[in-house]
């Protein structure tokens, strides 16, 4: 993703790998961008690059429901498991 690369030589030289650096980033880029933004910006998306993206928000839905509701400590399905479930 373009944006992704153009951010990233922007702060490149500030990171200091911490995964949080990650976050701040990113939250502080997505605040910026209003509704038709964001959609303007999965229009961009191959469909691997929007696979990818629906399937990450899923997951993370997926595993805050389960530690919500108190569901033990299972391993997560890969997304290459999810694929071959059927």
């Amino acid at each position: 993703m373009k944006l992704i690369d153009e951010i990233y030589e922007l702060y490149r030289n500030k990171l200091t790998g911490d995964e949080e650096d990650a976050d701040i980033v990113a939250f502080s880029v997505l605040e910026q961008f209003g509704r038709e933004d964001l959609i303007d910006l999965l229009g961009d998306l191959s469909d691997q690059e929007l696979r990818n993206l629906v399937g990450f928000y899923m997951i993370e839905l997926l595993k805050a429901k389960m530690a919500r509701d108190g569901i033990g400590q299972s391993k997560m399905m890969t997304i290459d498991e999810l694929r071959n479930m059927h």
